[in-house]
């Protein structure tokens, strides 16, 4: 299993730090962002460049596009504009989240952004990795029929899913799509008050024996069918972003899952 780290793990690192941190931890993949932390515009995308490989570490993501299925206003520069940043900073892909308020997004909508946006990535040699969204709200709940539409649009070549383990428990998911997985997001929920459709965001910490999402049974799942990509440590929860020791924090949960996993095998 080749585990990774979103920078949102310890936002208040640097981006040095958090490279640092990240080698430390025995991690070469990680993820940067433009929101928590904002590096993309707090960074040229040189000094990133620079950072990562002084480091020995590899970018296999920006997150995120956002709502990148609706291609209209200023979308379309803002995503030529991520698109660039991230091919200048030597990041393998993109992560592209759909509209998350409530509003209906048709299929052809969707399909139409897909079509647009697989040019941009061709053009740069970016991947797409498409994250559906399990809140109610969200305008793309499903990983099926986010691989209907990119199948529609005909951008099986340069789009992936990407498999949130908080997300496949909100949208009550029960199929996996290893062979078209690019990347997997993991976090923990430990909260047993929390009903499923009331979980956000904040209550995602790092996963530990009390998690409800199921990431131990998601990971063998896609692993066991064939899935070889990186699994990526995404916590939004504010009590993981002010520990005073995040490695230590990182470290343990790193090797609850590994262990969880391997014992399985």
């Amino acid at each position: 299993m080749q585990l990774a780290l979103n920078h949102i793990c310890a936002p208040k690192l640097s981006l040095e730090a958090f490279f640092a941190m990240s080698r430390r931890l025995g991690v070469e993949a990680v993820e940067i962002r433009n929101d928590i932390p904002d590096v993309v515009n707090s960074h040229a995308p040189g000094e990133v460049r620079r950072a990562a490989s002084e480091a020995g570490v590899r970018i296999v993501s920006i997150n995120a596009l956002y709502p990148f299925n609706v291609w209209s206003g200023d979308l379309p520069d803002r995503a030529r504009a991520l698109a660039d940043y991230a091919a200048e900073c030597g990041a393998e892909a993109l992560v592209m989240c759909p509209l998350n308020d409530g509003t209906r997004i048709a299929q052809g909508d969707l399909v139409h952004a897909l079509g647009e946006m697989a040019g941009v990535l061709r053009e740069r040699g970016l991947a797409g990795l498409v994250e559906p969204l399990g809140f109610p709200i969200s305008s793309l709940r499903r990983k099926a029929e986010a691989l209907a539409a990119i199948d529609v649009a005909g951008g099986d070549d340069v789009y992936r899913l990407l498999h949130d383990t908080f997300h496949h428990h909100l949208a009550g998911e029960t199929a996996f799509f290893p062979e078209r997985t690019g990347l997997v997001h993991i976090s923990g929920l430990t909260d047993p008050g929390v009903r499923v459709e009331d979980m956000l965001d904040a209550h995602r910490v790092l996963v530990d024996g009390a998690d409800r999402l199921e990431n131990l049974p998601q990971l063998r799942a896609l692993l066991a069918a064939g899935y070889a990509g990186p699994v990526s440590f995404e916590p939004f929860a504010s009590e993981v972003h002010d520990l005073d020791d995040p490695e230590a924090a990182l470290r343990a949960t790193m090797e609850f899952v590994t262990s969880g996993v391997t014992e399985a095998a």
